[in-house]
């Protein structure tokens, strides 16, 4: 197969249109061209007035060295195209169906791999199915009533259901569970398109029916899905897992069960922690939620306020501050809603979230600062976790319980706003205006100013006075990391940490692969039930 780079066209190009660019490439006649494949597509808006696409394709032609040798460019050569292989099954006897504990991507993704395989896997979810919980959270959002065990971070799905359902990873990948990861979610609903973008999502609408289709397909394979079935407790003899109590009555036999608890699970971490599962705390990054109107970053991106062709422009931000902290955007939103994603009463958390056709007229970012465990209050495993919470009450008080909202430039004087400038807040969930100063410590609120500050000439308009905050994002990724070793088990045999809770993972994708891997670990050690 022959790999073409930097093939440049306009964006109102046609599938023709890329076949002849790259038929003229190889200089070969369009009709030699067997086949074409989009490996990536990506925007080079570098001059506003002429904006492409550039991609990357795998083409298919007969001769291809001699082709390759005549049109003598750096940018074509021949490519091996590898493919994502599921281990053959093992020879150890599996006594019990394999456990999984967490329906977000690491756990539904573990859980597919196997059921496919023919290990019949059970996976126990806390919250509600995704149809039952996107009615809790509409509650919570209109109403303030929070089911802890049903909202925005517990439930089918996990937390990323309700997010902009980014795909993009930067995890090395020479297994292709990445791009594995991409098939499996187009061949249950996503779009097609998920495989060559730059920067991939779904958008919750679409994942919350993707999440579906993945579990009935589970259970139509022989695998199990039980909802409200928290994992309360481990049984363990003699350092091995001998099951799980679910709802502290339910016995439940296992000899492999796979932790995919998420990032939020801090029940779980306590359980485990007394259960003397080794963990330690990690570094993560906290922070606040920024909007700006949709067009104004659209004219920065690509000179225009509007692109039916390329959509909400996206953006991405780093800046190291003088106190040496960096300060970057994270799970950035086009078109999108800051939202309450709380989990715990009296503690009060924010995300961001977009539909698949980012239509909202704001864009939001989280706009987060590094933070590490001598940071933290102790030295405990759990120290981050209370850090988090600390925040988070601060941030429930702040505002009454409502999400509590900051124009930038008040931010910046430390004083309360009274109402809102031109931008007008795009939030799901009930808000009132607070001091955020009095929530983000003081050593991080002056980097995340400078932070803006720099944005702006990067950005303009980021650093406008009216520019809405909320806060506070303190779930940016796992607080802790429970250990594991090259077998991929806890110090207890047949217990699998897996995914972003257990600090292997920091997104969708990464969240999914990491469940392939544990997949493919107990598939390529165990045989297949009798």
């Amino acid at each position: 197969m022959i790999r073409i780079t930097q093939l440049k066209l306009p964006i109102t190009h046609t599938r023709e249109d890329l076949e002849k660019k790259a038929a003229k490439l190889l200089r070969v006649g369009p009709g030699e061209v067997k086949s074409l494949r989009i490996v990536k597509q990506s925007v080079d808006a570098r001059k506003k007035s002429g904006i492409l696409y550039s991609y990357t394709v795998d083409v298919e032609v007969l001769k291809e060295s001699r082709i390759v040798k005549r049109a003598n460019s750096s940018q074509i050569g021949i490519v091996r195209q590898d493919k994502y292989r599921f281990p053959v099954p093992g020879g150890e006897p599996l006594l019990h169906p394999p456990v999984i504990v967490g329906s977000g991507p690491a756990g539904l993704f573990c859980g597919l791999m196997l059921a496919e395989a023919g290990y019949m896997p059970v996976l126990l979810e806390r919250g509600e199915d995704v149809d039952g919980r996107k009615k809790k959270v509409e509650r919570f959002w209109q109403e303030g009533i929070l089911d802890p065990q049903t909202n925005v971070q517990f439930g089918e799905g996990g937390a990323g259901t309700f997010s902009d359902g980014k795909l993009n990873t930067l995890v090395k990948d020479p297994g292709m569970r990445g791009q594995k990861a991409l098939e499996i979610l187009v061949e249950h609903g996503a779009d097609p398109e998920i495989l060559y973008a730059q920067k991939p999502h779904m958008g919750t609408d679409v994942l919350s029916e993707v999440v579906k289709n993945i579990r009935r397909h589970i259970i139509d394979l022989g695998g199990s899905v039980r909802f409200k079935s928290q994992v309360t407790d481990l049984v363990i003899q003699d350092k091995r897992i001998q099951g799980v109590m679910v709802n502290g009555q339910e016995f439940v036999r296992a000899d492999q069960v796979v932790l995919a608890v998420g990032h939020s699970a801090r029940d779980t971490f306590s359980m485990l922690l007394e259960k003397g599962i080794p963990m330690a705390p990690k570094a993560f990054a906290v922070g606040l939620r920024i909007q700006h109107p949709q067009k104004l970053l659209n004219m920065s991106q690509y000179g225009m306020e509007q692109s039916k062709i390329l959509g909400p422009a996206p953006y991405k931000v780093t800046w190291q501050s003088g106190s040496g902290r960096g300060v970057y955007s994270f799970c950035m939103c086009p078109g999108g809603y800051v939202v309450d994603a709380s989990s715990e009463p009296g503690l009060l958390a924010v995300n961001g979230m977009s539909n698949h056709d980012r239509g909202g007229e704001n864009g939001n970012s989280a706009l987060i600062v590094t933070v590490e465990p001598k940071d933290f209050e102790g030295s405990g495993p759990l120290a981050g976790v209370e850090f988090q919470r600390k925040l988070e009450k601060l941030a429930f008080a702040c505002a009454g319980g409502k999400i509590p909202v900051q124009l930038y430039g008040d931010f910046k004087k430390g004083v309360c706003s009274k109402g809102f400038g031109d931008v007008i807040p795009q939030i799901k969930g009930r808000y009132a205006f607070g001091d955020l100063r009095r929530v983000l410590p003081h050593g991080l609120c002056l980097p995340l100013i400078e932070g803006v500050e720099q944005f702006e000439g990067r950005i303009k308009g980021f650093s406008r006075y009216d520019s809405i905050l909320a806060g506070i994002e303190s779930r940016t990724s796992s607080p802790v990391r429970i250990w594991r070793d090259d077998s991929l088990q806890s110090q207890i045999r047949g217990l699998y940490p897996c995914g972003e809770g257990a600090g292997y993972a920091g997104g969708i994708t990464s969240a999914a692969m990491d469940g392939l891997k544990i997949a493919e670990m107990i598939g390529g050690r165990f045989a297949l039930p009798a």
